[in-house]
């Protein structure tokens, strides 16, 4: 645990307790309870270690900010270890990709966290049928993907709440992103950069067979999207949240789910919208 002082009591992280004031000022200070997560990249625990020496290393329950050491891969598994509660979370690159972390400095963690911009997000939420009639759940922050498992291209229709929008599209696979998630795998399949503040989602093709000139959709984030398996028994195709993966499935419906929630914590200056904005004028 680490005490700080500050001038003006932040709004990100609670139990900021005022102690004196100064010059008509309050002066606020708070032990700040950090809970340090790696992932098993050498430098990650190495840094973990030293940061839990120096700061001590709160019950993950009672911690006011979990802090994720390793990459974006780290990061998606503690934002989904840290759902349904109101724990933010702090990450620093110590893995390979970085977007949706901040840079490792050890000495101003404390300081660094209380003056972070909070970005929240929420997640998708992801039901499939498989071939046996079997109905299973998952949610995703950055990406619902349809992946054939086969040599055979996969065939799809796509329906946007109860319309027939694509009566078929044969592709490699198909990807429904969030604005968080826009940066990711939908970017490396040619699809849309979305604002991260923006209410939409994109649907993108992975390598469109037919029709040809398809790019995909931006979707309003109320949309329901339906895709149906057509010939699954000889396209047998995946569904996968995040890191969770059904296969053999038949029909995949996925929407928005604004109940649930994450906190994500960058450095003043350094937010997720301006990293997305960024993100669109690189070459």
């Amino acid at each position: 645990m680490h005490r700080i002082a500050l001038r003006a009591a932040p709004a990100r992280v609670a139990g900021f307790v005022p102690i004196k004031r100064i010059n008509s000022r309050l002066l606020w200070y708070y032990v700040m309870k950090l809970h340090f997560v790696s992932s098993q990249a050498p430098e990650a625990i190495q840094a973990a270690l030293k940061l839990k020496h120096q700061f001590g290393q709160a019950p993950r329950d009672d911690a006011d900010v979990i802090v994720a050491l390793g990459g974006d891969g780290l990061m998606l598994e503690t934002v989904h270890s840290v759902l349904g509660s109101e724990q933010a979370i702090f990450g620093m690159n110590r893995g390979s990709v970085g977007f949706l972390m901040n840079d490792f400095e050890v000495d101003s963690l404390p300081d660094r966290i209380a003056a972070a911009t909070e970005t929240v997000i929420h997640p998708l939420n992801m039901t499939v049928t498989d071939r046996q009639g079997n109905s299973h759940s998952a949610v995703a922050f950055n990406e619902v993907s349809m992946l054939r498992q086969q040599h055979q291209a996969a065939k799809l229709r796509i329906s946007i709440d109860g319309k027939v929008r694509l009566d078929e599209l044969i592709c490699d696979g198909l990807i429904i992103a969030t604005p968080a998630g826009s940066t990711a795998y939908n970017l490396s399949a040619h699809g849309p950069i979305l604002p991260i503040n923006s209410p939409l989602l994109a649907l993108t093709p992975i390598s469109p067979f037919r029709p040809r000139r398809w790019r995909g959709a931006i979707l309003s984030h109320e949309a329901v999207v339906e895709i149906e398996m057509l010939e699954s028994d000889k396209r047998p195709v995946s569904a996968v949240a995040d890191q969770t993966e059904f296969r053999q499935i038949t029909k995949v419906v996925v929407c928005e789910d604004e109940k649930k929630s994450a906190r994500l914590l960058f450095d003043d200056g350094h937010s997720l919208a301006e990293r997305v904005l960024n993100e669109q004028f690189q070459f």
